[in-house]
C-alpha cells in the first residue's frame, strides 16, 4: 500500500538511514545501539501517525490487501471444532461462502462468511469471494438450522459483491439476496455480523442483517466500490479517491452515522501484520456482544433488530 502523506517519504528515508547506520557499524565494529534506538523510536512514531490519518481510499487498499486474513483464517484462530457444511440442497455447493458449526469459548455457534483465494487457482475456485445465489441459499439453510437448535449465528463479510454473471441472474441472484434479508430480519436467535475486509453492496448485506454489525478497523462497507462510483459520477475511475471520501465507507464514518455498532481494532498497519492479534480482538468483541444479546428476550431482540435497520437513513417528502 502506498500512503498518500508527506510522512510516508520521511518514514522511508528514516528506515533507510537506520539500515545504512547498521551496515556502517557492522563494517567498522562500532557501537551505535543508542543512535539506532532513537531513530527506531522516531520511525515508530511516524508510522503510528501515518496510520492514524489514513484516507478513505487507503482504507480500501488495506481492506483488499492480498495478505489480509480471510474468513477461514479467522475461523481457525477465533473458533474451535469447526465442521464445514456444504450445499444449498437445490443446485450445488458455492465455495465463495463457507458455513459450519463451531465453538466459541466452548459455546456452539453457526459461523459463515465469504471466502476469497490466495492465488489464481483458489480464486477461481472461490469465484474471488463473489457468491452465486446458491451460496446465499446455503447460508440461509444453515441459519435456519441454527434457529432450529437455538444457537447464535456469526457472519464474516468480505466480498466485492454478489456475482453478476448471466447464470447467477438466471438462477435468481436478486431473489436469493432479498430472501436472506427478509429471513435474517425474522430470526429469533442472536446474530452478529462482522465486516472483515470488503463489504460490497447487496452481496455483503445478504449476510449483514444482524443484531450487531461490527467492522474491523480497516474494513470498508459500501453500496458500490470507489472505482464504480467514480466511473458513474465522474466518468473516470481515476476519481476513486474523491468517490471513496464521498461514500463514507470506513468504519469510523459508518460508526458516526450509526450504521454499525462497533469497530474492532487491528494491529498497527493492518490485520495482515498480525493475524493472531486481530483474531484475538475479534474473539473478545464477539463474546462481549453475544453476552449482551443473551440478556434480551428473543421477541424484543427481533424488534430491536428491525428498528435498527428501519431507523437508518434520512429522507424528505417532495
Amino acid at each position: 500500500m502506498s500512503l498518500q502523506h508527506e510522512d510516508a517519504g520521511d518514514l522511508a528515508r528514516l528506515e533507510q538511514q537506520i539500515r545504512q547506520l547498521r551496515e556502517v557499524a557492522a563494517q567498522h565494529n562500532l557501537d551505535v545501539d543508542d543512535e539506532v534506538r532513537l531513530l527506531e523510536d522516531k520511525a515508530v512514531r511516524l508510522r503510528e501517525e501515518s496510520y492514524r490519518n489514513l484516507t478513505a481510499v487507503e482504507r480500501v487498499q488495506l481492506a483488499r490487501h492480498p495478505k489480509r486474513p480471510f474468513t477461514l483464517d479467522y475461523i481457525d484462530r477465533t473458533f474451535s471444532d469447526f465442521i464445514e457444511l456444504h450445499g444449498d440442497r437445490n443446485y450445488r455447493d458455492d465455495e465463495a461462502i463457507v458455513c459450519g458449526w463451531a465453538r466459541l469459548d466452548g459455546r456452539s455457534v453457526m459461523v459463515m462468511g465469504h471466502q476469497k483465494g490466495r492465488d489464481m487457482k483458489e480464486n477461481l475456485r472461490r469465484n474471488f469471494g463473489m457468491p452465486h445465489p446458491e451460496g446465499y441459499r446455503k447460508a440461509l439453510r444453515l441459519m435456519q438450522q441454527a434457529e432450529k437448535f437455538g444457537q447464535p449465528i456469526i457472519t464474516l463479510i468480505d466480498t466485492p459483491g454478489a456475482y453478476p454473471g448471466l447464470g447467477a441472474e438466471e438462477r435468481g441472484q436478486a431473489e436469493a439476496i432479498a430472501r436472506n434479508l427478509r429471513e435474517m430480519a425474522r430470526l429469533r436467535v442472536p446474530v452478529v455480523a462482522v465486516v472483515i475486509g470488503e463489504g460490497g453492496s447487496g452481496g455483503a448485506l445478504a449476510l449483514g442483517v444482524a443484531d450487531r454489525v461490527l467492522m474491523l478497523e480497516n474494513s470498508v462497507y459500501s453500496v458500490i466500490s470507489p472505482e464504480g462510483c467514480a466511473a458513474i459520477l465522474w466518468k473516470t475511475a481515476t476519481a476513486k479517491d474523491k468517490a471513496a471520501e464521498a461514500l463514507k465507507l470506513t468504519a469510523d464514518d459508518l460508526s458516526a452515522l450509526n450504521v454499525i455498532d462497533g469497530v474492532v481494532p487491528e494491529p498497527m498497519g493492518g490485520a495482515h501484520n498480525d493475524w493472531d492479534a486481530t483474531a484475538g480482538a475479534l474473539r473478545v468483541a464477539l463474546l462481549r456482544h453475544l453476552a449482551e444479546l443473551d440478556g434480551i428476550n428473543p421477541d424484543e431482540r427481533r424488534r430491536q433488530r428491525w428498528r435498527k435497520f428501519e431507523a437508518m437513513g434520512e429522507w424528505v417528502e417532495a
